[in-house]
């Protein structure tokens, strides 16, 4: 069991970013991360209810997403197949930087077999800030659904 709660970080796009933030404060977990210059994401300026967000000096998501990697102990980065785009650059930082990550592809691995993988590896990995990552929702419509569901499952689980 963790003596402090988890922090979750994510870029606030829509989709997966988007699900780890919402399991975050349904858990009442700290959350926060680095966002695009004016808060942009795909359907707008990403709203205030997110509000322990910071904004990068550039509208560039490829800044947000470096910070986010640097500033978190390791990266989960959930997709339903191969990375792409912002997506495989959050993988390409993490093994560049050598930082924890962890790359769960939901077509290849079930639900609770994903939520045994992520338990074990948070377990073993000293983590305090995790960044989660994935696809945005028009990229994968269901990767917002699946990624709560997931994180949801095994952040709600006390000893996680």
């Amino acid at each position: 069991m963790r003596d402090r709660p988890l922090t979750i970080i994510s870029g606030g796009q829509t989709g997966a970013d988007r699900a780890a933030l919402d399991v975050a404060r349904a858990l009442g977990l700290p959350y926060g991360g680095a966002v695009p210059k004016g808060r942009a994401a795909e359907d707008g300026p990403i709203p205030d209810r997110y509000g322990n967000l910071v904004e990068t000096k550039t509208a560039d998501p490829a800044e947000r997403t470096r910070r986010n990697v640097l500033q978190s102990d390791a990266t989960l980065l959930v997709t339903h197949g191969e990375p792409r785009g912002g997506s495989a650059l959050t993988r390409d930082v993490a093994r560049a930087e050598g930082r924890p990550f962890l790359h769960v592809d939901l077509r290849r691995t079930s639900a609770p077999d994903a939520q045994r993988l992520i338990r074990a590896w948070l377990q073993a990995t000293p983590c305090r800030v995790l960044n989660v990552a994935g696809p945005r929702a028009s990229e994968d419509p269901d990767i917002y659904r699946a990624t709560f569901a997931l994180l949801h499952a095994v952040l709600g689980d006390a000893d996680a």
